[in-house]
């Protein structure tokens, strides 16, 4: 037997950055929606509101995706009006020449509203950021004639960035589509997965393909009746992703042919329909059976034929629900968390020398943003990111500081914004950090001289951060990996009754809304993963638990399978077990105790004739049997 590889240590897993593609539409976007009003400023002499439309363009650019109009311009218009908010309140503030205390008590009272906003859900997310960082920076940079003129130009600089993703022409074309290429890679994943059966490359093709229906439905709610064919080819999928669940499960591979259909899906809805042939093979389990009608099912619907899918009507997709209401506890703690952390800055900024006490405000927004990854290693990539980016920006600058030029390299560096976000949060920085600066020189306030006094700035709004938001915050867990833990769980009772129930109408939306909480669960866990001890080792404590899940989502998926296509009768001590090892792997996460058993991970196909929820139940008995 081969050596067992060592384990990766947890600061290499922070440092790798990820690999995606190039999104070049999101670039060459958001490079001319920073150089147009730059030039326009340049031109009209007036690039004291040229800067602040940048801004605007920079902060739609944060929030711009390959979408649909109505989900982009919500997505944007949230983002960028919570912004003109903060920066409105920051340029009063420095007009009525507020003093350190007024300042820092606003700024804090801002930062409560931020954090509580930043708690409900992404788009809070990216609102409650905003609004603390523009008011940050509109307390410190030099304001315009008039000086409310900063927090209109904010907007005006985002719709400049809407305008240009406005759909042309070519976005009749079903290629075009941002929701029909959605839907094809989804389908292309579904095949990645179906060859993959039976290999170790199984499970990650799996996350992959959950990771791209997730995309799927967060694009195509809410279109009404041209939506509609879309709608039901991605119920296919769903359908046909359930039964190579269960396969992947079960161990169970499918003929090469079979896997090839959904490539073949994948073509045809990106040409708008057609005809897919799926080969008559000779399927010998419930699984596999369920596979074959559910491929059936997806190329009729494909084709524009009727299908009988037996699915109710899509719930609200989860990324658009809140994750705690606003004046909710939940959101209330970490706005309280966001305001600690603003009084501490504003308290060191008021009585240390800081040539732009602004920047410590913004650092800590920056970092405690809650949708970003860990804390810790966004304060540790910040800083770092933050003197590459100075070096970057002083090196540029020692070349040249012509106006023409600066607004070329604000341009780029905002081009490069959408892959470096994501990539690497440290790249993240890397690139911001220029892109702010080169606007502060552009505004006329900042010298070459004055850009190394950042990296003190961002070090110290860091280790703020760190020590108040992090070490110090009366809050366990420092992650949210047992909370996920929990809601996957749960979920995953919930889509096993309704396996067991007959309920097969609403079962493959269950099914979705527990692998969307196994994703999150898993993210968290990868996360946690990349910080130093006791976190990381907490995070690896419970990956077991987080794979026994996975794959229990994979056996009742199987389980389906054999009541609809095996003739299986549900037996009640089964599904009891099944709920009772559920019900104490969500007592243990509660109370913050890992399952200490081994992990068990079959190597050999399931036996059909056998239920694949009594194994699974195995499975989950002998995770628990020390937690």
């Amino acid at each position: 037997m081969p050596p067992t590889p060592a384990p990766t240590a947890w600061w290499a897993r922070a440092a790798r950055p990820a690999r995606p593609p190039l999104p070049l539409v999101l670039m060459l976007r958001a490079a001319v929606g920073m150089a147009v009003p730059l030039t326009v400023g340049l031109l009209t002499h007036r690039l004291d509101l040229g800067v602040f439309a940048g801004l605007g363009a920079m902060h739609a650019t944060m929030n711009d995706r390959v979408e649909p109009i109505r989900l982009r311009t919500v997505r944007i218009a949230s983002a960028v009006l919570a912004s003109a908010l903060g920066m409105l309140i920051g340029t009063a503030l420095q007009h009525a020449h507020a003093s350190p205390l007024t300042l820092g008590a606003a700024l804090t009272l801002t930062a409560f509203a931020s954090g509580a906003l930043s708690a409900t859900g992404p788009r809070g997310s990216a609102a409650g950021m905003l609004l603390l960082v523009s008011a940050a920076l509109g307390s410190g940079m030099p304001l315009p004639h008039p000086w409310w003129a900063a927090a209109p130009m904010l907007p005006a600089g985002a719709a400049f960035v809407v305008l240009l993703g406005l759909p042309s022409r070519t976005w009749q074309r079903p290629a075009a589509d941002p929701r029909h290429r959605a839907l094809a890679a989804a389908y292309e994943a579904l095949g990645r997965t179906l060859a993959d059966l039976g290999t170790s490359q199984a499970a990650a093709s799996r996350q992959v393909l959950t990771a791209r229906l997730n995309q799927v439905q967060d694009l195509l709610p809410g279109h009404g009746r041209k939506a509609a064919p879309l709608q039901r080819a991605y119920e296919a999928a769903l359908a046909a992703t359930e039964a190579a669940t269960g396969l992947l499960w079960a161990r169970r591979p499918v003929p090469p042919e079979v896997a090839a259909v959904p490539a073949e899906l994948a073509r045809a809805v990106r040409g708008g329909g057609g005809a897919v042939n799926v080969p008559d093979w000779r399927p010998d389990t419930p699984a596999r059976l369920a596979l074959d009608a559910a491929l059936r099912a997806a190329a009729d619907t494909v084709a524009g034929r009727e299908a009988r899918l037996d699915t109710a009507p899509a719930p609200p997709p989860d990324p658009w629900r809140l994750r705690a209401r606003l004046l909710s506890a939940a959101s209330a703690r970490y706005g309280l968390r966001v305001a600690l952390c603003i009084a501490v800055g504003s308290a060191v900024t008021a009585n240390y020398p800081l040539s732009k006490s602004y920047w410590v405000p913004m650092t800590i927004a920056f970092v405690l943003k809650p949708d970003l990854g860990s804390v810790f290693l966004r304060a540790v990539s910040r800083s770092i990111g933050t003197v590459l980016g100075v070096a970057v920006t002083a090196a540029l600058l020692s070349l040249t500081t012509d106006e023409w030029a600066l607004t070329a390299m604000a341009a780029a560096c905002v081009a490069l914004l959408p892959y470096a976000t994501a990539a690497h949060y440290g790249l993240n920085t890397v690139v911001m950090t220029p892109m702010a600066l080169v606007l502060l020189q552009l505004g006329g306030q900042s010298g070459a001289a004055e850009f190394w006094p950042r990296v003190l700035d961002t070090a110290l709004a860091s280790a703020i951060v760190l020590l108040f938001g992090y070490l110090l915050w009366p809050e366990r867990p420092r992650h949210r990996i047992e909370p996920r833990l929990v809601a996957a769980a749960t979920a995953l009772r919930a889509y096993l009754d309704a396996a067991a129930g007959g309920a097969g109408a609403h079962q493959v939306w269950l099914r979705r809304t527990a692998y969307r909480a196994l994703a999150d669960a898993r993210r968290e866990v990868s996360q946690g993963l990349s910080e130093p001890p006791p976190t990381g080792r907490l995070a690896e404590q419970w990956l077991p638990a987080t794979a026994a899940l996975e794959r229990l989502g994979g056996a009742v998926a199987a389980y389906a399978a054999q009541i609809r296509y095996g003739g299986r009768t549900p037996d009640g001590a089964e599904i009891d077990r099944v709920r009772r090892a559920l019900d104490e792997l969500t007592a243990a996460a509660r109370a913050h105790r890992p399952p200490l058993g081994d992990a068990a991970r079959p190597t050999a196909p399931h036996d059909p004739a056998l239920s694949a929820l009594g194994r699974a139940a195995d499975e989950l008995e002998l995770l628990l049997t020390k937690s």
